[in-house]
């Protein structure tokens, strides 16, 4: 089993690109599932056609010690196991801890033995990475980080803080980091920009998808560009991140 937690700040197109991801896995043919680590719960709707899935804390809430795998685990596109953790009242309670209380309950329910799935992807909130934020760092969740960015100011500077974290984490021999996806919003020298910073972060890009259109066409009917589009130039740079992500043969073959 494959475990990645992809962080990112904020509207930076993090769960976009989580999801198109994990589509991408899916239709390569790898059982995934993805667990939102977001208090907005937003992580798995695209995958869910439009569709907010109850969260593991709300579930706990309501269930109490009644609480089954098939109340906080949903099936979304092509079998992909869909998760979100959830978080507290906006003003009462602590984020963070939400996603500590999902993750021992996904342990209790034994989730990951249940779905047996090949690949985990953790989509995680990058603004701050502490306290529940950073769970995913520890503990064995995650053996590797990647981080989305864009050429903007802010979101390489929260790309920094969070490789800062991640290699913190890894001198305890937690996950490293991996590479940054690139998610560009038009910032002129973009490329290099973001590049420069992977330099600095003793990092790489690992893949470079494009603005295009189409992504927020296929969000406005509630599916990822994998589903919506799968012919599209969109849809081959989601897979060619998947094959170099899972590095396997069996994946989807690098487009022309």
């Amino acid at each position: 089993m494959k475990k990645i937690a992809i962080y990112g700040k904020g509207g930076i197109g993090k769960s976009t690109t989580t999801s198109n991801l994990s589509a991408a896995l899916s239709v390569s043919g790898l059982q995934v599932m993805q667990i939102g680590c977001d208090p907005k719960a937003d992580s798995t709707k695209n995958l869910m056609r439009g569709q907010m899935v109850p969260t593991v804390l709300n579930s706990i809430k309501l269930k109490k010690e009644d609480i089954c795998l098939e109340d906080i685990v949903f099936k979304g596109f092509n079998d992909i196991l869909c998760v979100e953790a959830g978080g507290p009242t906006p003003g009462i309670g602590c984020a963070g801890r939400g996603i500590i209380t999902a993750f021992e309950k996904l342990e209790e329910l034994k989730a990951f033995e249940t779905y047996l799935p090949d690949v985990v992807i953790y989509d995680v909130l990058g603004d701050v990475v502490c306290g529940g934020f950073a769970m995913p760092l520890r503990n064995g969740y995650a053996e590797e980080v990647y981080i989305v960015t864009s050429g903007e100011l802010m979101s390489l500077y929260a790309a920094a803080n969070i490789s800062t974290a991640v290699n913190q984490f890894r001198s305890k021999g937690y996950a490293s980091l991996r590479g940054l996806i690139l998610n560009a919003k038009g910032v002129e020298n973009e490329r290099e920009i973001v590049q420069k910073a992977a330099d600095d972060m003793n990092s790489t890009v690992i893949q470079y998808i494009p603005r295009d259109g189409q992504i927020q066409k296929a969000e406005n009917i509630g599916y990822t560009v994998v589903e919506a589009f799968p012919e599209s130039e969109m849809t081959c740079k989601y897979l060619e991140l998947a094959k170099k992500i899972v590095n396997e043969k069996k994946q989807a073959q690098a487009c022309n």
